[in-house]
C-alpha cells in the first residue's frame, strides 16, 4: 500500500470510526452520563465496537499497534458514556495498567523475554546455524521443509504460546534455506499451534477445557469431544495438503511465489532488527540447538504438572488439569536458561560476557511481540467490562430454544465471531461451555457435538484474529510482520471453517463420529481438490 494510498485510508477509516461513535451516542442515550452510573452500553451489540474497529483498522491500515490503541479508547469512551476523564481513567487504569500487572499476564511475559533470551543464546553460540547446515544436507525440499514444521509443531502440543515460540526459532533457518516465505512459516506455526493443543489430553488447553465441566468429567468430555473437533483436525489435513501439492492462493501466493522465483522470503514486509546478519561461531554444532530446546520442553513440563499439584501426590493427568500455564511456564523457562547458560559456559561456546550481552538482545527481539500482547489484553479488558460475554450469551440461549439439530452449526460461528472479537479460546469456552451443557446433558450424543463446536469455533475465531495471542506469538516465532501474517493466513482458515460449519450441520443430524468425521474429511479434501483445479497450481 504506497503512502496516499495509506492516507487516504487511514482518513476515511477516521470518518467512520467518528461516524460510528456518534450513532452510538444517539441510539444510546444522546447526551453523557456519568460513568458511576453504569454505561448504557453494556450487554449491548455496542459492546462488540471496540474489537471490531481495532481489527478493521488493523487490516485496513496495516498498523496494529494504533489500531489497538484507538479499540482501547473507544471502548472506554463507551464504558464512560462518552464521559472524557472516566474514558482516560478506564482507559489507562482498568485496562492497559491493569492488564500489565495481573500477574498471569506477568508470567507469561516473563516467558516471552526468557524465551527470546535462549533463542539469542542459541543463535550466538552457532546451534541454529549448525542446525541450518545440517537441515540443508537433510531437507532439500520446499515440501519437507513445510513437513518438518508441521511434524515439530505437532510435537509440541503442550502449550501453545511454547509451540509458536519454540517452533519458530527451530525452524526459520531451515525454511530459510528451502525458500519458504515467512509469511508461510507464520501460518504453519500458528495452525499447528491452537489447532493441536486442543485436541490434545495431555496440554493446558485441555486444562482449560475440563475446568469448565462440573462433577470432574472435563477431561472425559474433552476426549469425547476430540472426534468432533472438525476445524481443528481439518486445519491439519490442510496443512499437509499444502506442503504437499504446493497449492497457495490469497495474499500467500505473492509471498510464496517472491520466495521461489526471487528468494525473497519478506515480500514487502520491513526486515526486522533482530534478523540482521551475525557472525556465526565456528564452534557451534547442532546439539548445542537440540539440547536447550529439549531442556525448554521438559522443564516446562515439569512447570506445568508443579503448577498443578503434582508433587504433592496429584496424579499426571489431574496435575495437568489443575496446572497454571502461566506459572508452570515462567518456572521452567528461568530453569531452562540457568541450565543452558551453564551447558554453554562448559562448552566453551561463548564467554559470561557474551552471554549477558544476548540479554537485552533477548528482550529487545520481544518488544513487539510484548507491546501487541499488552494492547490485546488491554483491549479484552475493555470488552468485558462492557458486558459482550453476556451479550453473546443470550443470543447462544436465545438460539438453544429451537434447531436443535442446527445448534453444532450455530454454536460454531457463534463461537468463531465471540473469539475473534475478544481475541481468546479461553474466554469463549468459560461462556458457552457451561450453556450448552445447559441445554443439553452429558449423556446426549448432540451434547458431545455440540461442546466440541464451540472448542472449534474457539479456536478458529482465535487462529484468525489480529489481536489473539496465539497469532501474535506466531509472528513472533516466525519474525512475520503480524499484519502480514493475519491477512496471509486468512483465506486459510476461512476456507477450513467454511467446511468445518458443513460438517457440523451434518453432525447435527448424524451425531456419529464415525459418520461425521470421515465425511467432514472428505468434504475438505474434495474442497482442496477443486480449488487446485480451478486455480491450476
Amino acid at each position: 500500500m504506497d503512502l496516499n494510498k495509506r492516507r487516504i485510508t487511514v482518513i476515511v477509516s477516521v470518518c467512520a470510526i467518528i461516524i460510528i461513535l456518534a450513532v452510538a451516542q444517539v441510539t444510546g442515550h444522546g447526551k453523557p452520563v456519568p460513568a458511576d452510573q453504569g454505561s448504557i452500553y453494556a450487554g449491548t451489540f455496542w459492546s462488540l465496537l471496540p474489537p471490531i474497529i481495532a481489527i478493521a483498522l488493523a487490516l485496513l491500515t496495516k498498523e496494529v499497534y494504533s489500531s489497538l490503541f484507538i479499540g482501547i479508547i473507544t471502548g472506554g469512551l463507551l464504558y464512560a458514556n462518552y464521559d472524557i476523564e472516566g474514558m482516560l481513567i478506564h482507559s489507562l487504569s482498568d485496562g492497559i495498567v491493569a492488564s500489565i500487572a495481573d500477574p498471569y499476564n506477568v508470567g507469561i511475559l516473563i516467558f516471552l523475554v526468557i524465551l527470546g533470551i535462549i533463542v539469542q543464546l542459541m543463535n550466538k553460540a552457532g546451534g541454529s546455524a549448525a542446525f541450518g547446515r545440517w537441515a540443508s544436507s537433510h531437507i532439500k525440499s520446499r515440501a519437507g521443509a513445510q513437513i518438518a514444521t508441521i511434524a515439530l509443531g505437532v510435537l509440541i502440543f503442550i502449550d501453545d504460546y511454547f509451540n509458536c515460540l519454540t517452533v519458530g526459532s527451530v525452524m526459520r533457518p531451515v525454511s530459510d534455506k528451502c525458500k519458504i516465505s515467512r509469511a508461510k512459516l507464520a501460518y504453519l506455526i500458528d495452525a499447528t499451534a491452537a489447532p493441536v493443543c486442543i485436541i490434545a489430553p495431555v496440554s493446558s488447553w485441555a486444562a482449560a477445557v475440563s475446568s469448565y465441566v462440573e462433577e470432574g468429567n472435563g477431561l472425559h468430555l474433552f476426549i469425547k469431544a476430540i472426534p468432533f473437533n472438525f476445524y481443528a483436525l481439518l486445519t491439519i489435513i490442510m496443512m499437509l495438503f499444502l506442503a504437499l501439492t504446493g497449492l497457495d492462493y490469497g495474499p500467500m501466493l505473492k509471498h510464496e511465489k517472491n520466495a521461489k522465483e526471487k528468494g525473497d522470503i519478506f515480500s514487502d514486509m520491513k526486515r526486522l532488527s533482530s534478523e540482521a546478519e551475525e557472525t556465526v561461531n565456528a564452534k557451534g554444532k547442532v546439539f548445542d540447538l537440540i539440547l536447550p530446546i529439549v531442556v525448554l520442553i521438559v522443564s516446562c513440563v515439569i512447570g506445568m504438572i508443579y503448577s498443578g499439584g503434582f508433587f504433592d501426590g496429584e496424579s499426571f493427568v489431574d496435575s495437568f488439569s489443575n496446572s497454571d500455564a502461566s506459572v508452570g511456564l515462567m518456572l521452567g523457562s528461568v530453569v531452562s536458561l540457568i541450565i543452558i547458560i551453564i551447558y554453554y559456559l562448559l562448552r566453551r561456546v561463548m564467554t559470561f560476557t557474551e552471554i549477558q550481552d544476548c540479554t537485552p538482545e533477548g528482550f529487545k527481539s520481544m518488544v513487539p511481540a510484548i507491546m501487541i500482547l499488552i494492547f490485546a489484553w488491554s483491549l479484552k479488558a475493555m470488552t468485558d467490562s462492557l458486558g459482550a460475554k453476556e451479550y453473546v450469551a443470550g443470543l447462544v440461549q436465545n438460539s438453544a430454544s429451537g434447531f436443535h439439530t442446527f445448534l453444532p452449526a450455530i454454536i460454531f460461528l457463534i463461537a468463531c465471531a465471540l473469539s475473534f472479537s475478544t481475541g481468546t479460546s479461553w474466554g469463549t469456552f468459560g461462556i458457552l461451555i457451561p450453556i450448552t451443557l445447559g441445554v443439553f446433558p452429558l449423556t446426549n450424543p448432540l451434547g458431545v457435538v455440540c461442546v466440541s463446536a464451540c472448542m472449534a469455533g474457539a479456536v478458529c475465531g482465535d487462529h484468525c484474529s489480529p489481536i489473539s495471542d496465539t497469532t501474535i506469538m506466531a509472528s513472533a516465532g516466525a519474525q512475520c510482520d503480524h499484519v502480514t501474517h493475519v491477512s496471509t493466513q486468512l483465506p486459510y482458515a476461512l476456507t477450513t471453517a467454511g467446511v468445518s460449519f458443513v460438517a457440523y450441520i451434518i453432525a447435527g443430524f448424524i451425531p456419529n463420529a464415525l459418520i461425521a468425521l470421515p465425511i467432514a474429511i472428505a468434504l475438505m479434501i474434495g474442497t482442496l481438490f477443486v480449488m487446485r483445479k480451478v486455480l491450476k497450481t
